[in-house]
């Protein structure tokens, strides 16, 4: 049962991602009305980065065997992250009668809360990823 809502958190959030995707992906301009001049260009460029910057673009996922009893690494940390580091770390860990699903606050690349060390791995590989 645990499995399952830890499936379902990690479906909601990457409907999430998906939904500010297809967001930002509809309000944007026609390419009619897209500036001609060189200035115009960078600003329009400078305007999507800065938008960017909010979205969350990096992200790993850690499995692993939180139990030497249980086998298979059914156990997962998912750090998704935006640019300046900040986001969440989601953990399930997976005992042989329970599942347990965990949420950290991260802000610039660390947490206030002690991280284990596969939550520090998933942040480390989020920091090198990007999509």
């Amino acid at each position: 049962m645990e499995l399952l809502l830890a499936g379902i958190a990690v479906v909601l959030a990457a409907a999430a991602l998906a939904l500010v995707l297809v967001d930002r992906w509809s309000r944007r301009r026609p390419d009619h009305d897209l500036p001609a001049d060189v200035p115009g260009l960078r600003a329009e460029v400078a305007a999507l980065r800065a938008e960017a910057k909010g979205a969350l673009r990096h992200l790993a996922v850690i499995r692993y065997d939180a139990f030497e009893e249980m086998g298979g690494r059914l156990s997962w940390s998912l750090a998704l992250l935006d640019d300046g580091g900040d986001g969440v770390v989601l953990s399930s860990i997976r005992g042989r009668n329970e599942s347990r699903t965990y949420t950290k606050s991260v802000v610039g690349w660390s947490s206030e809360q002690e991280l284990s060390p596969e939550e520090s791995e998933a942040v480390a590989h989020a920091r090198m990823a990007r999509l």
